[in-house]
């Protein structure tokens, strides 16, 4: 998709120009017919049929604005073939009376390409070629020098033109891309916490999106938070802090599986959804976390209640119905009974007694 838009813009410029030369060649074969309506025979007939061809090719547009037409190139052609035709049989008629009319035809033509044809060099050229070439040989060499000046000079400028205009075009698609590209980074960056690398809480929804669209069976949220975190950040400083962040995060996600997902749910609070497991593997995984970190073996003087390094305590709880904040609020309260029991433990939801149920609290 990342170009989508721009060909979209391309294709709308496209059918613009296709419907203007239409309309301009009809407005112009009808004037043609409408000035010369008392000449008599097939004079007319070229101009009646590019009048009839260029209206019903433009209604049919108009009828069918979804379709795309890439035709231009061959209208073109059709009705510079048929101008050309027109130009043979009226210059039997003005030859003794009128000594411009080619020139007046030649500019005609080119009139009605550069009004309408001037981003397209190819359809240019195959609906001035046939008019051209007709005055070249009808003049007999009488003004050769002045039609070949008249043909060349707007041919060479809208070759110019048209090789500028393909430089450009690439680089839009260059910019498009690149801009495209930096976005999709943005965009990956914003739904990623900086520090651990981990899903910020924006990330974790949009792939808890992505689960619940396209993955059955049971699902379990596990919520962890690293013991007395607020002791070890106030006495081994914020960048010990930080580290100690980063290597636990590492340490869940080495853990888990790899269709697990893991976020950073808040400063020292992490979230992990166990995809397709019951409870006894939700158990067993969540286990695997704890000891992971533990075995990290950070030093923390300020956790003696537990142990002398970094531990995590954690709630796990069921999804049920897809209902998300159920969840959370569950694994949060197992959490919450696991601080108040001693901490570095993990506790199911389901587990838990009725009397064990409480609101999370300042023990946290």
């Amino acid at each position: 998709m990342k170009l989508q838009s721009y060909n979209e813009l391309l294709h709308s410029k496209y059918r613009l120009s296709l419907m203007l030369f239409l309309v301009l060649n009809t407005a112009a074969s009808l004037f043609y017919i409408y000035s010369k309506k008392q000449s008599k025979g097939l004079s007319g007939f070229p101009a009646l049929i590019i009048a009839a061809f260029s209206a019903l090719l433009l209604i049919w547009m108009l009828l069918r604005p979804r379709v795309k037409f890439p035709i231009l190139n061959v209208a073109s052609l059709a009705i510079g073939l048929l101008w050309a035709w027109q130009i043979v049989l009226t210059f039997d008629l003005v030859f003794y009376f009128d000594n411009s009319f080619l020139l007046i035809s030649l500019f005609s033509a080119f009139f009605i390409g550069a009004v309408a044809l001037s981003d397209h060099l190819l359809a240019f050229c195959l609906h001035t070629l046939p008019p051209s070439m007709t005055v070249i040989v009808l003049d007999r060499g009488h003004n050769t020098l002045l039609i070949l000046f008249t043909i060349l000079l707007p041919l060479v400028g809208f070759t110019l033109h048209h090789i500028l205009q393909r430089r450009r075009d690439r680089f839009t698609r260059r910019l498009v891309s690149q801009l495209y590209e930096e976005k999709q980074s943005w965009s990956d960056l914003s739904m990623l916490d900086p520090l651990t690398g981990l899903y910020n809480r924006r990330g974790l929804d949009n792939r808890l999106k992505n689960v619940f669209e396209n993955h059955s069976g049971n699902h379990y949220i596990l919520m962890l938070d690293i013991d007395h975190f607020k002791a070890y950040n106030d006495n081994y400083g914020h960048a010990m802090g930080d580290q100690a962040l980063a290597r636990v995060s590492i340490a869940i996600r080495d853990a888990v599986r790899s269709r697990d997902i893991v976020a950073r749910y808040g400063g020292e609070e992490f979230l992990v959804l166990l995809t397709n497991v019951n409870e006894a593997i939700a158990m067993k995984l969540s286990e695997r976390i704890r000891q992971y970190i533990q075995e990290l073996e950070i030093p923390h003087l300020f956790n003696e209640q537990v142990a002398t390094h970094v531990t995590v305590s954690a709630g796990f709880a069921p999804i049920v119905d897809n209902n998300f904040a159920d969840a959370l609020a569950n694994a949060d309260r197992a959490l919450y009974v696991v601080k108040n029991r001693g901490r570095n433990a993990i506790l199911s939801w389901e587990k838990l007694s009725h009397g064990d149920l409480a609101k999370p609290a300042d023990a946290l």
